[in-house]
């Protein structure tokens, strides 16, 4: 997959930018709070959907009304065009080809990996942080399992408003016999899919992790089933595991109000040589397995669609030390996944860079 063209108006600082993409390596140079990462996170927006704003009003350029991300694409073969206009006072419209679409037939479509000096923070940070690292690589793999992630979601709220309204006596017990049917179903499909794509990612997580680490450290992704600690782990998780755990905690669940169990609640784990990550592991191990684990993700997207997504890679280089900014620039080429690389110094580059160099100064590429 390459994108073609990126073109914005009124994104972010942007007032107006029209870029071709005619190399597997860009690289966007300049100081802090030029926009660089805009450019990056206007691509990530038209992939999901999302971005680091709180609401679609903070990506629209100071003193506009409207902002537009447009991406010219090809993918297996075929362009596309995508194109999103948001602004603060209208929902955003999404265009596909020129045909107006949802958001959920948009995930999948322009498919990206971001890797950004946030994601150093996942392994550390709540479990909902690493639940929307795997939900939106599935995801970008099988708009079946946004379909389901998206309905459950939608269940578990309607089953925690019963929960109170039976807690405050306006609702029967019973009445929850419905939505735990639904939610045990829905719940085994999204963690059957989950368990799928953590053996997928820590296979090749695993291995690259060797080779980075020169075969020192051992590297484990476990998905961890919340409230297994009073519960015996089933051979699947199915909806009829589901289905009699949920009954089992009505009676808890009505008194605190919401649902005490399912994948909203789950997490993953992350092992170097038998120690948890998060507790134990140094900022270096936690760089390469964020390298590792991003690859990882590369790959498990290739496999999907048969072709590479598009990599996203901000300030990562700062990150990295030589040795690998080196591998990594090595593995981009070798396997020609067009990347957007943003950087403060040239001299984390080859003196010749195998790719495209922008300079980005005040929103503008001069």
């Amino acid at each position: 997959m390459n994108a073609a063209k990126i073109f914005l108006s009124n994104f972010r600082n942007f007032g107006e930018l029209d870029l071709e993409l005619d190399a597997a390596i860009n690289i966007f140079l300049g100081r802090n709070a030029q926009g660089k990462t805009n450019i990056l996170e206007a691509i990530h927006f038209a992939s999901l959907g999302s971005s680091r704003a709180a609401k679609d009003s903070e990506l629209v350029r100071w003193g506009e009304t409207s902002a537009v991300v447009r991406i010219d694409f090809v993918k297996a073969g075929i362009s596309h065009r995508l194109a999103i206009e948001v602004a603060a006072e209208k929902r955003r419209r999404i265009l596909l080809d020129g045909i107006s679409t949802r958001l959920r037939n948009l995930i999948g479509r322009l498919a990206t990996v971001m890797f950004s000096p946030e994601d150093l923070f996942m392994f550390k940070g709540a479990p909902a942080v690493r639940r929307r690292f795997l939900d939106a690589v599935i995801s970008q793999a099988s708009p079946v399992y946004f379909a389901d992630l998206t309905a459950y979601n939608r269940i578990v709220e309607q089953r925690n408003n019963l929960l109170k309204k039976i807690r405050e006596g306006l609702s029967a017990p019973n009445n929850l016999e419905l939505w735990n049917e639904q939610l045990a179903e829905t719940a085994a499909k999204i963690v059957t899919k989950r368990l799928e794509a953590v053996e997928k990612l820590n296979a090749v997580a695993a291995a690259v992790q060797q080779k980075i680490s020169t075969q020192t450290e051992n590297l484990s992704i476990c998905y961890d089933v919340r409230g297994l600690q009073d519960l015996s782990r089933p051979q699947n998780f199915d909806a009829e595991w589901y289905s009699q755990n949920l009954q089992a905690r009505n009676f808890a669940d009505v008194q605190r109000g919401s649902t005490s169990l399912g994948p909203h609640l789950d997490d993953l784990q992350f092992f170097l040589n038998g120690r948890e990550l998060r507790q134990y592991g140094s900022q270096g191990q936690i760089r390469t397995t964020t390298l590792a684990l991003k690859l990882s993700e590369l790959q498990f997207l290739k496999a999907a669609a048969g072709e590479y997504p598009i990599l996203l890679l901000d300030d990562v280089m700062s990150e990295l030390d030589a040795a690998r900014r080196e591998q990594l620039l090595t593995f981009l080429l070798r396997e020609k996944i067009q990347t957007l690389i943003t950087a403060t110094e040239k001299t984390y580059f080859p003196e010749q860079p195998a790719g495209k160099v922008f300079h980005v100064e005040g929103g503008r590429i001069v």
